[in-house]
């Protein structure tokens, strides 16, 4: 069935399984009811992998896997592509000018961390289990009418219904900075103003939570030798990603590929 409905991915002579492409599919979105549309971005993806292990055999380069995170290790096909990437890609490094000329672009987006003062109200609940979250979801929504009806009453509230153990607090956490609280918390804080509760309950792996920012002191503006590493890192990246775009390109402006369009966005 795949066979019939998709053309063979052939590159540079090297036919390209079908189930190759098809286990790559599930890493593309396409709209409902066009599965076409996904297997031509898993195929342009699958030719590119090719090219770049073709290279990498060409070149008779052996690298050995690493650990990527803690029990995760490369694959034998990602370690030759990255061996590959880092003896074909050597971006120029960025001048002290490029570098200052991007922090003077804007200072301000270079800041010491923000710290809030926050209380919340916890409705706990594991977000695995559909039939507690929506028990708790319905819970949290008439919580949350009751806090804006009356945010004066914050404390008491989260006294009375908060699963948090600072409900003895009222719901208060204290001072927070970036990093002390889960991904998911620390996004509601950054979407609120000093004295704003959450206009809905905001689900995180602990539950529906109704947060309160009681305060707010945005860090001061950084100096530029402070954040010139930092800066200098992004340069860097940014040099190699666009380094390696090209190089990719050229790989395919170079090759013979049927069956996937490279040469299209």
């Amino acid at each position: 069935m795949t066979k019939a409905l998709f053309p063979d991915l052939i590159v540079n002579g090297e036919l390209v399984p079908h189930s190759s492409v098809a286990a790559e599919v599930q890493n593309h979105h396409a709209p409902s009811g066009k599965p076409g549309l996904a297997w031509r971005k898993a195929a342009k993806a699958i030719a590119v992998r090719t090219l770049l292990l073709q290279e990498a055999q060409q070149r008779g380069l052996e690298t050995a896997p690493q650990e990527v995170a803690p029990g995760q290790v490369e694959t034998k096909e990602e370690a030759l592509i990255r061996g590959l990437l880092q003896e074909a890609i050597v971006p120029k490094a960025p001048s002290e000018d490029d570098i200052h000329q991007e922090w003077q672009k804007d200072p301000q987006r270079f800041r010491a961390p923000p710290l809030w003062e926050v209380s919340h109200i916890l409705i706990a609940c594991d977000p695995r289990d559909k039939e507690a979250t929506e028990t708790a979801q319905l819970k949290a929504v008439k919580i949350t009418k009751q806090a804006q009806a009356n945010p004066k009453a914050f404390a008491n509230l989260a006294k009375e219904v908060s699963d948090c153990g600072s409900k003895s607090e009222g719901g208060f956490l204290g001072q927070l900075s970036p990093g002390d609280t889960v991904p998911e918390f620390e996004q509601i804080l950054h979407g609120l103003s000093e004295g704003q509760i959450t206009s809905e309950p905001m689900l995180t792996r602990y539950g529906y939570h109704i947060v309160r920012l009681d305060a707010v002191a945005w860090g001061e503006t950084l100096p530029f030798e402070s954040v010139r590493h930092k800066i200098a890192d992004a340069l860097e990246k940014a040099a190699w990603t666009k380094a390696a775009q090209s190089y990719v390109a050229r790989l395919i402006e170079a090759a013979e590929i049927s069956g996937a369009d490279l040469k299209q966005p």
